[in-house]
């Protein structure tokens, strides 16, 4: 039995909802729904959360999975540096936007303000 087919039995068998699963490892039912899916396996310390959460040893846990395809479905260091470095770029463009809308906001303040105060009707 596969790892992915093991999580759905056990999740069924004690009535949970990948939602519920997923509140008490404190991950999202989407990050459940990738692991039954296989798109994605847990990280070690979910794999421990898990194993103590059904009671079972890591050994039963994870018996059978094939160790060569959660390698190749994990990205690899460069992967994940470059995600980090897109996500970075994307936080200071952001910032950029944000600063520069706070900018025209004060710009059309000061116009409203002048107009309000110096022009006579």
């Amino acid at each position: 039995m596969n790892f992915n087919e093991k999580l759905i039995n056990l999740r069924k068998s004690k009535g949970l909802s990948q939602e519920e699963l997923g509140a008490e490892l404190n991950v999202s039912r989407q990050t459940i729904s990738k692991w039954e899916s296989c798109q994605s396996y847990p990280d070690f310390q979910r794999l421990v959360l898990l194993s103590d959460y059904f009671g079972l040893t890591l050994d039963e846990l994870v018996r059978d999975i094939d160790v060569q395809e959660v390698r190749e479905k994990n990205l690899s260091s460069e992967q994940l540096s470059s995600i980090y470095d897109d996500v970075g770029r994307a936080k200071k463009l952001i910032r950029a936007y944000v600063i520069l809308a706070a900018a025209v906001l004060a710009f059309f303040a000061c116009i409203v303000v002048y107009g309000i105060f110096f022009v006579k009707p």
